[in-house]
C-alpha cells in the first residue's frame, strides 16, 4: 500500500489554494489548477460528481477501490489483479466494482480531470493512465505531465476543446477534492490502494487472496 500521507479531515487537503496558485502549462493559453484547499466545513458542491462503477447494480457483493493515478502500487494492482477480477467477478455479475479517486498531488487530480471528462470513457482512460503511469509522470515536470495527459486524452478519443474545458474546470477540481475528502474520512482511508468488500476494509493484495475473500462473501 502506498503510505504517502493525506488528510481526510480537519483543516485542508491541499498543496495550494484553488484560485491562488495555478500552474501555466501553455504560455498565454490555458492553466490547470493546482490542488484546491477544501475546509472541513466544505466549500464545494459534490452533488454532480459521478460515481464510477462497473458490473451489475444488483450484484451480491460490492468491491470499492480507493486509488490514485500517481500511486505505483495502484498501477500494479490494475496490471496484476484487476483484469482477472473483471473477467471472473465483475463481468459475470458477481461483483459490483466502484472506483474512488484519491489525490496525493495535483498530477493525480489532473489525470482524474482527463479520465472523468467523458464518464463513459472513464475506465478505458484509467487503464491507459495506469499502464502508462511511468511515461506520463516522467521526471515530474508539470508542463511535460500536462502535455502527456493531453495526448492520452486525444488517443482515447476526447475532443481537444472539451478536454481543455475539463482540465481547467475550477469548480470540478474543487468538487473532486471535496468528494475525495468526504469519502476518505467516511471509510477511514489512509493509503492506496485500499479495498472495501461490502464495506469491510482491506489492504492491497494479490489476486488469489482477493479471490478467496470474494468467494467467501459469495458463499456466505
Amino acid at each position: 500500500m502506498d503510505r504517502r500521507a493525506f488528510m481526510a479531515g480537519g483543516a485542508a487537503v491541499a498543496v495550494a489554494a484553488l484560485g491562488g496558485i495555478w500552474y501555466s502549462t501553455r504560455p498565454q493559453t490555458t492553466a490547470i489548477p493546482a490542488m484546491p484547499t477544501v475546509s472541513s466545513q466544505g466549500s464545494a458542491d459534490t452533488s454532480g460528481i459521478v460515481e464510477m462503477t462497473l458490473g451489475a447494480e444488483d450484484a451480491p457483493v460490492t468491491l470499492t477501490e480507493y486509488a490514485s493515478f500517481t500511486c505505483p502500487h495502484c498501477a500494479n494492482f490494475h496490471k496484476a489483479v484487476f483484469k482477472d477480477l473483471k473477467r471472473d467477478y465483475i463481468d459475470t455479475g458477481k461483483v459490483k466494482f466502484v472506483y474512488r479517486d484519491v489525490y496525493f498531488d495535483q498530477f493525480g487530480l489532473w489525470a482524474a480531470l482527463i479520465a472523468r471528462c467523458e464518464p463513459t470513457r472513464f475506465f478505458g482512460i484509467s487503464d491507459m493512465l495506469y499502464a502508462q503511469q511511468k511515461d506520463w509522470i516522467g521526471n515530474g515536470d508539470p508542463a511535460g505531465i500536462a502535455e502527456r495527459l493531453r495526448k492520452i486524452g486525444l488517443v482515447a478519443g476526447l475532443e481537444s476543446d472539451a478536454m481543455e474545458a475539463c482540465l481547467t474546470d475550477e469548480d470540478q477540481a474543487r468538487a473532486l477534492v471535496a468528494w475525495f475528502q468526504e469519502n476518505a474520512q467516511s471509510d477511514d482511508v489512509t493509503g492506496t490502494p485500499t479495498l472495501l468488500i461490502d464495506g469491510e476494509k482491506h489492504p492491497n493484495m494479490n489476486y488469489n487472496d482477493l479471490k478467496a475473500l470474494l468467494d467467501a462473501k459469495l458463499e456466505g
